[in-house]
């Protein structure tokens, strides 16, 4: 379900170096560009609706959905379903054969899943397993492989909340995420399920069980790195609609085999990393990591986001500054993921801009500040005063000259402690991990490898 990425729309021309449509597709499952597409159609992309329209049918071909297909070939040739080519309708009756077919199949085992008093019966007594369920309850091996696949199909016809619950049915009694390619490949179509349904806190839980897996698994590192970089793409859902997903985009992208992930395999998402880290105020401490690592990445992605910080951080060019904001306005709103974002970041980039003009001039005429943020001289100055009221800033106004007075501001001590070790523990668990892997490998002079039995295909 997540083992092939989506193909790029190939009606779709690039408009622009911004737009990130066909980059991040090769990263998401063909459903999840669903959205991403009527995120086009709703908004003034650049893109025609008949090429969203073609793009949509591109899409649909490989799935099962083929009933909305036909919707979308109507709609694009102005017909009406019953022009729709007669390909599409065998494909159709071949998709309501299988159904019919599977649901036979599995309706022993779905039976059982249905019989909620049985299962926890079973659960209480530690026989909900598959072993115990061959011998007393007839439930073999193949049953469960067809289950599995009966969810798949429900998954690609577009029925979500059923594959979900199915592949919850068979996640619980297998338990063999990280030890089969089919259970490995079950969570992700959960975790898939999660985001199409919009169930983020559920998505959340399954994002971290994908994550886990994929570090327990023991594939070689090619092939764990193309997964994280899946995960990474897959993760700006839930963090760009869960309430807490700042704080949790920041942390994630930053642990170092996912920031190593993004820098090797797909440095366009340090766009998503820089935003959450402008508009939230509670990750400041890490912005002198985000500066060195877009420092690094220059010569490989650039956009107005990320130069907006180099230009600020790296060059202290204000102008240059001034000018990439106002090309980074365009780049969030027609962004699926940061579109809501646009108003915060604007908001926080003039502080930032603001506070660095401010560490380096003690009296700053208010007209020229004004200019520098992209704002009118009243607006500008109302801004300001908003600041001093609310205690971000430690300075005065001098109405008579029209000048900005800063007052000597100096981080305390607590706070350069608190900077200092805020990756302390991370650096500290990463630590114990190396050296008990160390000592693993060293155990009896045989491979960790080894130990661990033959790896997945």
């Amino acid at each position: 379900m997540a083992e092939e990425s989506a193909p790029a729309p190939a009606a779709m021309p690039v408009l622009c170096k911004k737009d990130l449509i066909h980059t991040l597709s090769r990263y998401l499952d063909l459903h999840l560009m669903f959205p991403l597409l009527e995120f086009l159609e709703l908004k003034e992309s650049g893109y025609s609706e008949g090429e969203v329209l073609s793009a949509r049918i591109a899409l649909l071909e490989p799935t099962n959905m083929v009933d909305y297909a036909m919707e979308v070939y109507a709609q694009l040739h102005g017909g009406t379903v019953e022009d729709a080519p007669k390909a599409m309708e065998t494909r159709r009756d071949a998709v309501l054969d299988t159904l019919d077919a599977q649901e036979a199949e599995t309706a022993t085992l779905r039976e059982f899943f249905a019989d909620e008093a049985t299962i926890a019966d079973l659960q209480a007594n530690g026989k909900f397993n598959p072993e115990y369920l061959e011998q007393h309850h007839g439930i073999s091996t193949e049953m469960l492989n067809g289950y599995y696949k009966f969810a798949k199909f429900q998954y690609e016809c577009g029925d979500y909340e059923t594959a979900r619950e199915m592949l919850s049915n068979y996640l619980n009694l297998t338990q063999s995420a990280t030890s089969t390619p089919m259970g490995f490949n079950a969570l992700w179509g959960k975790f898939a399920c999660e985001i199409l349904l919009k169930n983020w806190e559920n998505a959340l839980v399954e994002m971290n069980n994908v994550k886990v897996a994929i570090e327990e698994r023991g594939c070689p590192p090619l092939e764990q790195l193309q997964q994280r970089s899946w995960l990474l793409h897959w993760s700006l859902f839930v963090f760009f609609n869960h309430q807490k997903g700042r704080d949790g985009i920041v942390d994630f992208f930053f642990q170092e085999k996912y920031l190593q992930a993004i820098q090797t395999n797909c440095p366009w998402l340090l766009r998503y990393l820089t935003t959450a880290v402008i508009i939230n105020k509670r990750r400041r401490n890490v912005l002198k990591d985000l500066v060195r690592v877009i420092q690094q990445e220059q010569y490989t992605y650039a956009d107005p986001i990320t130069q907006f910080v180099e230009c600020l951080y790296l060059h202290f060019d204000f102008e240059g500054a001034q000018q990439k904001l106002r090309d980074c306005e365009k780049v969030l709103q027609s962004d699926y993921f940061l579109c809501n974002c646009s108003e915060n970041f604007m908001e926080d980039a003039r502080l930032f801009i603001f506070e660095t003009y401010c560490r380096i001039h003690q009296k700053i005429d208010i007209s020229m500040l004004a200019h520098k943020l992209a704002m009118e001289p009243e607006d500008a100055e109302r801004w300001i005063v908003d600041l001093i009221r609310g205690a971000l800033l430690d300075a005065k106004i001098d109405s008579q000259d029209n000048h900005v007075i800063m007052g000597n501001t100096f981080p305390s001590v607590y706070q350069q402690v608190i900077d200092k070790t805020a990756d302390l523990t991370e650096r500290s668990a990463m630590l114990a991990s190396n050296l008990k892997r160390v000592l693993a490998d060293g155990d009896g002079g045989a491979p960790a490898q080894q130990r661990r039995g033959p790896r997945d295909s």
